[in-house]
């Protein structure tokens, strides 16, 4: 079972973020930095449940090529048996190209998720890590860049990964040595 999701637009910027403070004592707050260039780069992943494994490829937009490009990196990552893919209901995700390559790949089966129901793609909380160790702090010149910190970052997530589990871990032993002690 491969959850998958994409991550963008990942807009490079070449100058680094406003100091936190003026002279004043006042608050500076970041330019918004919007543009419809070509500099954006959609990440997409899929995140292997039972091992914490994951494949990310980035890609210029988020499209039916694209993703197809994406279900070919998963594919070739597992290698054998079926492959459920859960994801949401983009319009790259059904589009009629995309459905045309899944009837040439019959291993891969897609499973989508409900509206608004996002919380249920285990995708989205490895996207939490992915964040932390790629994009926090960083500044990218060009999209080359951002290619280059999603492998470096997917290598070290999948060095210390897990199986994924939904749900809360169980409580710790620890509180109930206040509750189970002998009060006087």
């Amino acid at each position: 079972m491969i959850c998958a999701d994409e991550l963008g637009p990942v807009i490079p910027r070449t100058f680094p973020p406003p100091p936190g403070w003026s002279t004043d004592g006042y608050r500076i707050k970041a330019p918004l930095a919007y543009g419809r260039s070509a500099e954006k780069v959609w990440v997409y992943g899929g995140l292997r449940v039972c091992d914490g494994q994951a494949v990310t490829l980035t890609a210029p937009s988020r499209n039916s090529v694209g993703y197809q490009q994406f279900l070919g990196l998963v594919e070739q990552a597992n290698p054998t048996g079926e492959i459920a893919v859960i994801t949401d209901n983009l319009s790259s995700h059904s589009s009629f190209s995309t459905r045309t390559w899944l009837a040439e790949h019959p291993r891969i089966r897609q499973v989508f998720i409900p509206k608004g129901a996002c919380w249920l793609n285990l995708q989205e909380a490895w996207w939490r890590l992915f964040r932390r160790a790629a994009l926090a702090g960083q500044t990218f010149a060009c999209p080359t860049e951002i290619a280059l910190a999603t492998r470096v970052a997917t290598a070290q997530l999948n060095a210390r990964a897990r199986p994924w589990v939904w749900g809360r871990p169980a409580p710790s032993p620890r509180y109930r040595r206040r509750v189970l002690t002998y009060r006087i």
